[in-house]
């Protein structure tokens, strides 16, 4: 039940009853007396664990009523949709009608918002962008903003979208700063910690009851899509432990350009699923590709191609599929997979540490994060936007690395010059 140590109001706790809430969620039982207290946090969870809620009661418990024409709330989000959506969730919670909420991003005329805005209102919810450009223009008054949020931060940071978001909190002279976010990464942290004052890190696991049954994963977390490249390379150049591999990446454009950037002793043992490029080695079948001395094939997820049980020992995705879905289907172990050992291997970016923790929750456990073996060259982001631009789109994707701890020992020998035990890390 809703208690009094999460200091809501009665009017509040009412509402939040009638509405069908009828317990507050980990992440609210941890967060709402923080955001009662005027402290900063960072609150860290996958969709669905109640973080868009917890700030909604937060703000309606700290502004209270509405009496001044200038907003003192002010909530970033990534897009309209969550605009609207945050705008509904206030209209369902706030039972004190003279709390008035706006909207604005891209869309509607930018004067008309400006007008909404000026006639009066205490919560103003908006994209980065278009909050920026208001404020440029002299339509939005954050002298008497009370509290900053930032909804869906990784979000925000996967957009681009961190100038607007610094620029806006810079421009406010003392107020509460609340962080929500599906994960923390380097990225995100260097967009909010010339703000954040002493905050909270409030971090919640929401994962599914059950546990499906999964091959063995291991996770590798890197800068950018150069450094996957050569990660990949390095990992496949011991052909002793990689005997047979299925590299899956988004489209047959990047399949490409990985065939063209391998070193040519791994060019002559790799394939591509229906090559675009005549020049490129293919096979128009998995099956077909078993039968061949080949120990690589590459696959575009863009083939739609029906996941079967292979008798392939590593299944590695260098970019992660666009619906989870999909993934899973290609790591939910089954009764063939007994007569192979098969390991299920990850590259990602910070970018895509939010699409990892949907997997993760879809399946109700984390993935091994592996540490980064000895000789992996790391691509800085400079290289990679300097890199010389090939026919085909680029689609590299940057994000800050840090090294993570070192944890027990996996007996997978992954290394790419030496047979070694491979070093994990905690689940992440």
């Amino acid at each position: 039940m809703w208690s009094e140590k999460l200091k809501l109001s009665k009017q509040i706790t009412k509402s939040v009853m009638e509405a069908g809430f009828l317990a507050p969620k980990e992440v609210q039982a941890r967060t709402l007396s923080r955001i009662g207290g005027g402290q900063d946090v960072i609150a860290i969870g996958p969709e669905g664990s109640g973080k868009t809620t917890t700030y909604v009661l937060g703000v309606l418990s700290r502004l209270k009523y509405g009496v001044e024409e200038a907003p003192r709330s002010l909530i970033l989000v990534p897009d309209r949709e969550k605009v609207e959506h945050v705008i509904a969730q206030f209209d369902l919670l706030n039972k004190n009608k003279t709390i008035r909420v706006r909207g604005a991003f891209a869309g509607p005329s930018l004067e008309s918002q400006m007008d909404d805005i000026l006639q009066g209102t205490d919560i103003v919810v908006a994209t980065p962008d278009r909050a920026r450009a208001i404020y440029l223009k002299l339509g939005l008054n954050l002298n008497k903003i009370v509290m900053f949020v930032v909804d869906d931060a990784d979000q925000i940071v996967k957009q681009g979208l961190q100038l607007p978001v610094v620029e806006l909190a810079n421009s406010i002279k003392n107020c509460q700063h609340l962080i929500f976010s599906e994960v923390l990464h380097e990225r995100l942290e260097k967009m909010i910690n010339p703000f954040m004052k002493d905050p909270a890190v409030i971090e919640v696991e929401d994962m599914e009851e059950s546990e499906i049954q999964t091959l063995p994963q291991l996770l590798y977390q890197v800068p950018n899509f150069r450094t996957k490249i050569n990660l990949l390379q390095l990992l496949l150049e011991d052909d002793e432990i990689f005997t047979k591999v299925l590299v899956f990446v988004n489209t047959r454009l990047t399949a490409e350009r990985i065939y063209t950037s391998l070193k040519p002793n791994l060019k002559k043992t790799a394939a591509i699923l229906k090559p675009i490029s005549f020049e490129s080695h293919g096979t128009e079948t998995v099956e077909e590709f078993l039968q061949q001395d080949d120990r690589i094939l590459l696959i575009a997820d863009e083939l739609q191609l029906e996941t079967e049980d292979w008798p392939v020992p590593f299944i590695m995705h260098v970019e992660l599929p666009k619906e989870k879905e999909m993934y899973i289907s290609r790591i939910v172990g089954s009764e063939a997979d007994a007569d192979i050992e098969k390991l299920a291997i990850t590259l990602c970016t910070d970018l895509e540490l939010g699409d990892v923790r949907k997997i993760e929750q879809a399946i109700g456990k984390k993935m091994e994060v592996a540490e980064l073996p000895e000789g992996l060259q790391i691509a800085k982001e400079t290289e990679v936007l300097k890199e010389k631009q090939p026919s085909i789109a680029d689609e590299s994707r940057g994000a800050a690395f840090h090294p993570k701890k070192a944890a027990n020992a996996k007996d997978y020998n992954l290394s790419a010059s030496k047979k070694a035990r491979m070093n994990k890390k905690k689940k992440h």
